[in-house]
């Protein structure tokens, strides 16, 4: 089994990269809005609540998901590297995979400030994410964001032995998800 971390900026394109690597391995996707979006219609996503059972159903998933017998299973976050909070949750997620032997691989993703923009207003994710159709309140929040937290490494990294640091402003996703399977060796699921 693999557990592969994919982080970066808010619409760096984690979903998408997410989606093709799963489509060649036969991993599963949990992208963050998996969960964020139908807890945002009962609570607001800055309380105290939406935060502890958000963390708590992922830490669910991930423990079934562990004792499964799935391929693996790809984690799409936006990991504010200023935040010790965000690493600890990744930790305590990671855990339970090290606990049945298996080593997180780290996939960041970084591209420019206006390729994000025009991501942030891409179809699919607007499809996928309903928080995000509201594209002016979205962009306003991705700015906010922007001047707040540090979402890349800049190269200084927790696990650097596990970690791939993708430039995806002019690749395309295949390019992506074929530049981590080229570092991280995953097997590739047998044609149908």
């Amino acid at each position: 089994m693999e557990l592969v971390v994919l982080f970066g900026p808010p619409a760096v394109g984690k979903m998408s990269v997410g989606k093709a690597l799963c489509e060649q391995t036969g991993f599963r996707l949990f992208h963050n809005h998996l969960l964020t979006e139908p807890l945002s219609t009962i609570l607001d996503w800055e309380t105290a609540e939406f935060k502890k059972l958000v963390k708590d159903v992922r830490l669910r998933v991930f423990e079934a998901a562990a004792n499964s017998d799935i391929p693996g299973l790809v984690l799409t976050y936006v990991w504010a590297f200023d935040k010790p909070g965000d690493k600890e949750s990744i930790d305590s997620l990671c855990s339970v995979f090290e606990a049945h032997g298996v080593k997180p691989s780290f996939v960041e993703l970084k591209t420019t400030l206006e390729t994000r923009l025009q991501r942030n207003r891409h179809p699919e994710r607007l499809a996928a994410k309903a928080s995000k159709r509201d594209v002016d309140a979205s962009e306003k929040r991705l700015m906010n964001y922007e001047g707040k937290h540090r979402f890349n490494t800049d190269g200084d990294f927790y696990y650097p032995d596990r970690h791939l640091c993708i430039d995806n402003t002019n690749l395309s996703v295949g390019e992506t998800v074929g530049q981590i399977n080229d570092h991280f060796h995953f097997s590739l699921k047998a044609a149908a």
